[in-house]
């Protein structure tokens, strides 16, 4: 926006649409990787959608809930791939249809991945909820769209949402629970560090402060979005 404000100003409501189709598209196409990896990037660029549609909101709640997002996703997708780094490193899987009964073998991994995935799903008292939920007010509150566009948006953004949960927890599901019980591991097995516990955890704390606290990091946005808008064509 401060690049091109002009453009912008222009193309504002493609942005609108652009943000949507890719929650929705990148989020069913997250469903469908067997890979985890892969399914955790997917999932990444479904939650940059929203980014997307604050940018499009012209609105200083929407712009501010955007800058929370990035910060947010950042700590948690960062997270998840870290973490599943990890259990690759130890089991030498990373197809989701192999795995199974991981929670066993790995508790305190399995509680950090399941707390940062109900994270990018946006539970609340988590950073992606706050993200999210300014991203939507600053959709209702913008003065440059009409009611029934505002509607199609938020409806279009509510199916995403809802496949969210969807291949968050099926993912869950496939790598630590079930039967597929791993009870010889391999020679390379080893149970989480305190390093790797260290790097977590320090991860993860933002992500609940910032869920819990987001003023921290509206004390540094507010005035700069309010300086953009106000610059706005």
């Amino acid at each position: 926006m401060e690049l091109l404000p002009h453009a912008h100003s222009i193309f504002f409501p493609w942005l609108m649409l652009l943000g949507s189709i890719q929650i929705i598209y990148a989020a069913s196409t997250s469903l469908g990787q067997r890979n985890l990896k892969k399914r955790i990037a997917y999932s990444s660029v479904s939650h940059m959608g929203f980014i997307i549609i604050g940018i499009g909101s012209i609105s200083d709640t929407g712009l501010n809930g955007a800058i929370l997002q990035i910060i947010s996703h950042g700590f948690i997708g960062a997270a998840l791939f870290f973490l599943a780094g990890t259990g690759y490193d130890r089991l030498r899987l990373l197809y989701l249809d192999q795995m199974g009964g991981m929670a066993i073998l790995m508790p305190k991994i399995f509680t950090v991945f399941s707390i940062l995935s109900m994270a990018s799903l946006a539970l609340p008292g988590m950073s992606g909820f706050v993200a999210e939920l300014m991203i939507f007010f600053g959709i209702l509150t913008s003065q440059k769209y009409l009611l029934m566009t505002k509607i199609l948006i938020i409806f279009l953004n509510t199916i995403g949402i809802i496949l969210t949960p969807i291949y968050s927890l099926s993912m869950l599901r496939q790598m630590f629970y079930g039967y597929k019980l791993f009870n010889t591991p391999n020679s390379y097995f080893f149970y989480s560090g305190p390093r790797e516990l260290f790097i977590s955890i320090s991860i993860l704390i933002p992500v609940i402060g910032i869920g819990i606290y987001p003023d921290f990091i509206f004390s540094f946005s507010v005035d700069k979005v309010e300086a953009i808008l106000s610059n706005f064509f």
